[in-house]
């Protein structure tokens, strides 16, 4: 186990830096070239073997051959023309000839396993019948000798053999290609289910809510008309209410459960904040270190939830990028005014920013967050505006406008 997980990290660290993994497969064909130049067979039948000196240029054509390959997957074709005129030179020179055609073997496996089977043939063919030509036809051996043969079946088989390393790899990545594929199409599908689910469970939650809430409506109607001269019926239909409204909040609690992923937190029981939380949200940046002074024009008015909500949000947003963008000695001020149909919402500080600050991309937002943004959406949903920049003489400006009564798609007060 542990000589296959180092063979493994080998492999793996070859495949991370190539250079240097055919830098030693070139010093490899180096070592086995040298050793075939300076071994000479003896005998009739080759079985025994002496020392020979190789030429200085053999040795020459050897050194250019394996240092060609060390480039052989930057530029394979040209690695095989290095390889090739200088096995060609050492075929028509060399006496004893020494095996530099090993590296025209080692390039034109090269070429045939990382392009496509016509350029295989045709380099292919033109290596074997130059090399083998040159070698029977102007080498210092007759032209039926073994080595002669020996160098059309080794480039035979340098070609074969990369024609196979590319085929098998062009079928892998065919697999691969089509289990990523199929794998593709099951997760979209799987999408495609999950919105058409939540599309209907989006219909059943829309009629839920409309039959229910139509059915109290018509009682409470019912129950207004008649309380002064029938309170017995007004009491009956404000069971009715009372039974549709429950009804109602069992039917979405089912519906609503279906649309929850496994992990997602529990509902809050505790109602969403507002404005009369404003102190306590004050005093949790005070304690943060940023002062904080509110002033407020607004008593006795009573926003609906959504705006209640989106007032609170907006002065939470504006405090904390105070509190990251605007610089440890500023300060903020907040203001909530009533005038007229809207409640104005203003959050000011004094800071001189931060160099990820306002004038820097400090748009709350602007830079790697999303609070303008948010801010903006809230306020825009509301039918109010909202309006940020910086403060002359230093600061920042927040300040929305949020209508007291917001309306519905239709135009009806709610």
């Amino acid at each position: 186990m542990h000589t296959v997980s180092t063979l493994e990290r080998a492999r793996c660290g070859l495949r991370a830096h190539p250079l240097a993994a055919d830098a030693a497969l070139a010093a490899g064909v180096l070592a086995c070239m040298a050793a075939g130049s300076f071994a000479a067979p003896q005998g009739h039948h080759g079985l025994t073997w002496s020392i020979r000196t190789p030429a200085v240029l053999s040795l020459v054509l050897m050194l250019a051959g394996a240092a060609a390959l060390v480039f052989r997957r930057r530029a394979p074709r040209t690695v095989l023309a290095v390889t090739g005129t200088v096995s060609l030179v050492e075929c028509v020179t060399g006496d004893p000839r020494a095996p530099v055609a090993m590296s025209a073997v080692i390039a034109l496996f090269t070429v045939a396993a990382t392009t496509d089977r016509s350029t295989t043939w045709r380099l292919g063919l033109l290596t074997m019948t130059v090399l083998t030509a040159a070698a029977m036809l102007a080498g210092p051996l007759p032209w039926y000798a073994q080595e002669n043969l020996g160098v059309l079946a080794w480039t035979g088989i340098g070609a074969t053999a990369g024609d196979a390393v590319r085929s098998r790899r062009a079928v892998v990545q065919a697999i691969r290609d089509r289990a990523e594929r199929a794998e593709r199409t099951r997760e979209e599908e799987a999408r495609r289910r999950v919105a058409e689910e939540r599309l209907r469970i989006a219909r059943d939650l829309h009629d839920v809510v409309a039959h229910h809430i139509a059915l109290v409506n018509v009682q409470a109607g019912v129950a207004a008309h008649v309380m002064d001269k029938r309170p017995d019926q007004a009491k009956e239909a404000l069971a009715h209410v009372r039974e549709a409204s429950r009804s109602a909040l069992d039917e979405l609690r089912a519906t609503v459960g279906l649309l929850r992923q496994s992990g997602d937190p529990e509902a809050p029981t505790e109602p969403a904040p507002g404005l009369s939380r404003l102190e306590e949200l004050a005093d949790t940046f005070r304690s943060a270190g940023l002062p904080v002074s509110v002033a407020r024009a607004d008593q006795g008015t009573e926003l609906p939830a959504a705006v209640d909500l989106a007032a609170y949000r907006i002065v939470q947003e504006a405090l904390t990028n105070v509190r990251k963008h605007a610089g440890p000695e500023a300060g903020a001020e907040v203001s909530v005014v009533r005038v007229g149909p809207n409640v104005e919402v203003t959050v000011l500080d004094d800071g001189p920013g931060t160099p990820d600050g306002p004038e820097a991309g400090r748009a709350f937002g602007d830079g790697g967050g999303h609070g303008l943004l948010g801010m903006r959406e809230r306020v825009t949903a509301l039918g109010g505006t909202l309006t940020t920049g910086p403060r002359y003489g230093g600061g920042f400006r927040v300040h929305a406008i949020l209508p007291v009564k917001t309306t519905t798609a239709q135009g009806e007060p709610v």
